[in-house]
């Protein structure tokens, strides 16, 4: 069965938010979702509304530095950033794997920079910002399973 396909965009940071909320309120255990888009595109701003929507009520940080961070909401959810990893072999040493196989919900931030981690997500999420002269707009393309449907409706 094919990915369904949904294409939204938001007009602040806020809306942003509440779409990615909407989604971490309906994710179930084991979904990954894939966060892809330049440096800015709003990634990490996706996974804290991810996070709040499962119900994490502490602050959610980018992990660049950490590769992983670990919170607790109605699941588990966990927080990767792959920027600072150079190859696979990183991947595996960082545990990327271990985590990607609970049953927590991850958000992976450059995604896309690893097709293996895209291959491994239940959920893709490409990002893209467009600077207008009144504001930004964020271009949100979502592709993943049939719950999407009921959550983005």
């Amino acid at each position: 069965m094919s990915a369904l396909e949904f294409d939204r965009e938001t007009k602040s940071a806020a809306e942003s938010f509440a779409l990615a909320e909407r989604l971490g309120k309906a994710a179930p255990a084991g979904t990954v979702f894939a966060l892809c888009g330049e440096l800015g595109a709003g990634k990490t701003l996706f996974a804290q509304g991810l996070a709040r929507g499962l119900g994490v009520t502490e602050p959610v940080s980018s992990p660049t530095f950490t590769i992983c961070k670990e919170y607790m909401g109605r699941l588990p959810f966990y927080h990767m950033d792959l920027y600072r990893l150079g190859d696979v072999d990183e991947l595996w040493e960082a545990g990327v794997w271990d985590y990607l196989e609970r049953d927590a919900v991850a958000a992976v931030e450059w995604a896309d920079l690893f097709p293996e981690t895209l291959a491994a997500a239940s959920v893709c999420v490409r990002l893209q910002a467009e600077l207008l002269a009144d504001g930004e707009i964020r271009h949100i393309h979502i592709s993943g399973p049939e719950w999407l449907k009921e959550a983005l409706a």
